[in-house]
């Protein structure tokens, strides 16, 4: 059994008391082997140490004995639909809701509360003709390894995010959050350069959503790819006092 800790930065939260589901599925995802998908168990705690721990394939992360995600190999057999050009997803960003009413401004890639170089400021809007959402990214420095390549956690969080706006709007009262994401990386995405990130809906039962996303360069290349399923809960249970914005 192999086992490694480490702590989820209080920058990199999603609900504004838990770590952002996609960043922690991709943390968990990089013990994996190939392409993976993770389950959140349990809401990611913030700023206290928590324990990886791979056995027979399956990597778990840990709080103490409690299971937080699960990680597993899989198959992702699912296909983009065509790029939208880099122009239609700054026109379709300004349309995003999250600029209206976000339950979680300060999500570490969807929050519009977060300055350039702290988020990931991904805003995706509408494309109606498409039925799709998406946004333009500008990965920042931050984000990248000595290469100047985008740390995979982070493209992990961009896919998230940019699917779970796919699956809007819920009622009043009512937010989605992550529950299984599985992605799989296909080329570079280096920090500086323009991309453009989509999310499509696939399918809705009940208080579960699926969606798929994607990354793609700026001349409409699919660079990852993404497939989420997304829970309806009450906005109460991650906001139990209401403020401004939300």
């Amino acid at each position: 059994m192999n086992t490694e800790t480490f702590r989820i930065s209080a920058r990199f939260c999603g609900p504004p008391n838990s770590g952002h589901g996609g960043y922690v599925c991709g943390r968990v995802a990089s013990h994996v082997r190939g392409v993976a998908s993770v389950r959140l168990k349990s809401p990611p705690p913030l700023e206290v140490e928590l324990r990886l721990e791979e056995s027979g394939g399956v990597v778990q992360l840990l709080q103490d004995t409690t299971v937080i995600a699960e990680g597993r190999p899989t198959q992702l057999d699912l296909m983009p639909p065509p790029s939208p050009s880099f122009q239609e997803t700054q026109d379709a960003s300004k349309s995003y809701l999250g600029f209206t009413r976000h339950p979680f401004p300060r999500c570490f890639a969807c929050g519009p509360q977060r300055n350039v170089g702290d988020g990931l400021r991904i805003f995706p809007g509408l494309i109606e003709s498409r039925s799709m959402v998406a946004a333009p990214w500008l990965p920042h420095a931050s984000l990248a390894d000595h290469s100047h390549n985008v740390r995979p956690e982070f493209i992990w969080a961009a896919l998230d995010c940019t699917s779970g706006l796919a699956v809007l709007p819920v009622p009043d009262g009512q937010a989605v959050v992550l529950g299984e994401l599985g992605a799989r990386i296909d080329g570079r995405v280096v920090a500086g350069d323009k991309y453009i990130a989509v999310g499509w809906p696939l399918l809705t039962d009940g208080r579960k959503r699926i969606a798929g996303s994607a990354i793609f360069s700026e001349s409409g290349l699919p660079l990852a790819i993404g497939r989420a399923l997304w829970i309806e809960v009450p906005e109460s249970a991650f906001l139990p006092t209401r403020g401004p914005g939300r």
